[in-house]
């Protein structure tokens, strides 16, 4: 696998695992509420198994940058998927975030120690906030820094940050953030966002990295040449194209043989001219939350 070394020298993989919240809730319905209480419990421990199987997966078949928010509430599972994978706890890159509720109670601190509580580590490879929550993004990022001052934190990064999110946190943070994620696909390319990040050596993770298997992108004919050429899906010609492109891609999957495909990748290049085909491709399609027009309070 390819790497990315960030601002302070830290190096990265490539590509990253990230398993998202866990499904659960009431799959069952019955009269006799005691069956259905039982029935839906089951149920969720086996949601709960398949999630920790899942991030084991991906772990033994080669990923090594797990990407994961405090906010969605199950970090203790993605700390039981490290220890059962055996994988070496400093071969992998954790990441967590802030979350918003953390940010508007100023709970950063402690957040982060349960949070690390809960991954059963003793420090956190990359931290971020989760949104640039208005009127509180800059004192959040204030706090994570004295927790990477204090040698908790290997790499400070953000998530859904603008230009001028950015910034702000630039005239006013004593370490620069190492990474910004945001919504990054074919659909969506970003390139103003991407360029000043990159000119300010910032590098940039790309969440939705597929645009949710848009069906604008897998009927789309310049995708579907490339993929035939390289006899290579194209899911795989566009996550491809974000590594040439210098932006580390963020992919969710459960389907196992999906896992595989997203990180085998790395036995063909696309040319010059095919990544400039697939850049003409963007119509400036946001799929997910812009960070300037969003409830904070529902995210």
């Amino acid at each position: 696998m390819d790497h990315i070394i960030v601002n302070n020298g830290v190096c990265i993989p490539s590509i990253g695992y990230g398993p998202g919240g866990v499904v659960q809730g009431r799959f069952f319905r019955c009269r006799i509420h005691i069956i259905e209480r039982v029935v839906n419990a089951v149920y969720n421990r086996l949601m709960f198994r398949k999630y920790v199987n899942n991030c084991v997966f991906a772990l033994q078949h080669g990923y090594r940058l797990i990407d994961y928010s405090s906010a969605y509430g199950f970090e203790h599972l993605i700390g039981k998927a490290i220890k059962k994978s055996k994988i070496p706890r400093e071969e992998i890159i954790i990441t967590t975030r802030v979350s918003n509720s953390d940010q508007f109670s100023g709970n950063i601190r402690n957040g982060f120690f349960q949070s690390m509580k809960k991954l059963g580590v003793s420090y956190i490879d990359l931290y971020m906030f989760h949104w640039p929550v208005t009127n509180c993004y800059l004192e959040t990022y204030k706090e994570m820094e004295k927790l990477y001052q204090e040698g908790y934190i290997k790499i400070l990064g953000v998530a859904n940050c603008h230009q001028h999110h950015l910034e702000e946190i630039l005239k006013v943070c004593n370490v620069p953030p190492a990474i910004n994620q945001f919504e990054v696909h074919p659909l969506f390319t970003q390139k103003p966002l991407i360029k000043f990040c990159q000119d300010k050596h910032i590098a940039v993770e790309a969440y939705t990295p597929l645009a949710r298997n848009d069906d604008r992108l897998r009927r789309n004919r310049v995708l579907q040449e490339i993929a035939e050429k390289y006899n290579k899906t194209i899911q795989q010609v566009i996550l491809k194209w974000h590594v040439q492109n210098g932006i580390i891609p963020i992919v969710r999957s459960s389907n196992l043989k999906r896992i595989i495909d997203n990180i085998s990748i790395f036995d063909f290049v696309l040319s010059k001219e095919e990544i400039q085909r697939i850049d003409s491709i963007n119509i400036n399609s946001r799929l997910r939350y812009d960070p300037d027009n969003c409830d904070f309070t529902a995210l």
